[in-house]
């Protein structure tokens, strides 16, 4: 383990170098084995630190665990991958260790395709235009919620956040009948702001993932 925690030490390295030890870091990991339960637990946690720290996380935008766990075909990918990267040293040419390099190489790549396959799925689903007419949609459903909200939303989505004494001007509405209609936003979870009175911006509940994150995550 020492000798694991200085060969995939980061600092040293350049961006591209980070990248490829992340993914050579975690099968690694896992093949030393240093726990008797839970070490692809303690990987993927491993895996999505050393993306912090290699400045690709994108803030949290992205999850490596959700790719491995998904695959790019199927949910048996990962395991596969993961064997066949424990392959034993096939010739003089593969390597200098008891493994594979040519197996490493094969897992480092299938890994880091995994990881552009959920950045572009994570872009696409954050995509403006997209997610305002998510957002419509999601007005359009709830019945609770008076057709103006879309405008509030969509006004919020792209400036990041608005003044609440914006609600008028942004909606059209009287200003009475602006502030209760962020009320009602806000009551539903999808404004809120640090202060009372503060700027408002958008949140996500869990009950509107459905519409406006269709296939974040697997249906029970």
């Amino acid at each position: 383990m020492r000798y694991f925690a200085h060969r995939y030490e980061l600092a040293p390295l350049g961006k591209a170098g980070r990248i490829i030890a992340l993914a050579a870091a975690h099968h690694r990991f896992n093949y030393v084995h240093p726990f008797p339960d839970g070490n692809g637990r303690v990987s993927r946690l491993m895996s999505h630190a050393m993306a912090w720290t290699a400045d690709v996380a994108a803030h949290g935008l992205w999850s490596i665990s959700r790719g491995l766990a998904r695959g790019l075909e199927s949910r048996g990918e990962y395991t596969q991958m993961m064997d066949l990267a424990d392959t034993p040293r096939r010739s003089d040419i593969d390597g200098r260790g008891n493994l594979s390099e040519r197996a490493l190489i094969e897992f480092v790549t299938w890994f880091l395709r995994v990881a552009l396959d959920q950045v572009t799925f994570m872009s696409s689903l954050f995509d403006i235009d997209t997610l305002a007419r998510r957002l419509r949609t999601l007005v359009a459903e709830d019945p609770a919620l008076k057709p103006e909200a879309a405008r509030l939303l969509e006004e919020t989505l792209v400036r990041g956040e608005i003044e609440r004494g914006e609600a008028s001007r942004i909606t059209g509405l009287p200003e009475r009948s602006a502030r209760r209609l962020l009320t009602e936003v806000t009551h539903a979870g999808l404004l809120a702001s640090s202060t009372p009175k503060g700027a408002v911006s958008l949140r996500f509940p869990a009950k509107s993932l459905e519409v406006l994150f269709p296939r974040l995550y697997p249906r029970a």
